[in-house]
């Protein structure tokens, strides 16, 4: 499995032979990104789908298949892209990787918005590490993974939650960093610190991918 974080909550995998995009939102860089075989979208919030420019990362890829949370596809749909909707435990096969979305709602940000669907996305391939981007929610039972996208930071979390998540999931190789476009340099430093120090007991691997390019997992 080869990773390329884009900026915030997007990654590039490539996994099974095919090359997964997950969450190209406003807040991330997917210039130049071609060649994609699907986009996979958790939910409707702009920084995790760019909506209106959608329509030129959807002209360098023209054989990319688009899988959305359905109220995310049906506005995709409404822009005259073919997105197809996800569904919780049904899986996806892209290549010979398969792309299994899993839980229901996005995180409370606070009691006067009302919550959307969020639907995290476990990516599996024969021999190949297993990934999971959890998009907006931290309740989510994805069962064993070796690699967790973490959310460092969101006005929907505290890393109180973000640690707990963490344990919870208890990733056999580690975390990446994710949701990370509101921070400065130093205060995403201390996030990740904490997440490193005490994500599990006697710590858990954190493999920054910001700014690195493609990685091997």
């Amino acid at each position: 499995m080869i990773v390329t974080h884009l900026g915030h909550s997007c990654l590039l995998v490539e996994s099974g032979g095919a090359r997964i995009l997950i969450d190209p939102g406003t807040f991330s860089d997917t210039t130049g990104v071609e060649g994609v075989d699907a986009v996979c979208v958790t939910h409707q919030h702009a920084d995790h789908i760019d909506v209106e420019g959608f329509a030129a990362l959807a002209e360098r890829n023209p054989d990319a298949s688009v899988y959305a949370e359905p109220v995310t596809a049906q506005q995709l749909r409404e822009r005259g892209h073919d997105a197809r909707d996800t569904v919780a435990g049904e899986p996806v096969e892209v290549g010979r990787a398969v792309v299994t979305p899993v839980g229901a709602q996005h995180a409370v940000i606070h009691e006067y918005l009302e919550r959307i669907d969020n639907l995290g996305l476990v990516v599996r391939a024969p021999g190949e590490p297993t990934l999971f981007h959890p998009g907006d929610a931290l309740d989510a039972e994805p069962g064993e993974v070796d690699h967790l996208a973490v959310p460092v930071n969101a006005p929907w979390c505290a890393v109180k939650e973000t640690i707990a998540f963490v344990r919870r999931i208890a990733p056999t190789q580690g975390v990446i960093p994710i949701h990370d476009a509101l921070l400065k340099p130093p205060a995403r430093a201390m996030y990740l610190k904490h997440i490193g120090d005490f994500g599990l007991d006697g710590g858990v691997q954190v493999t920054d991918l910001a700014k690195a390019g493609p990685q091997q997992l």
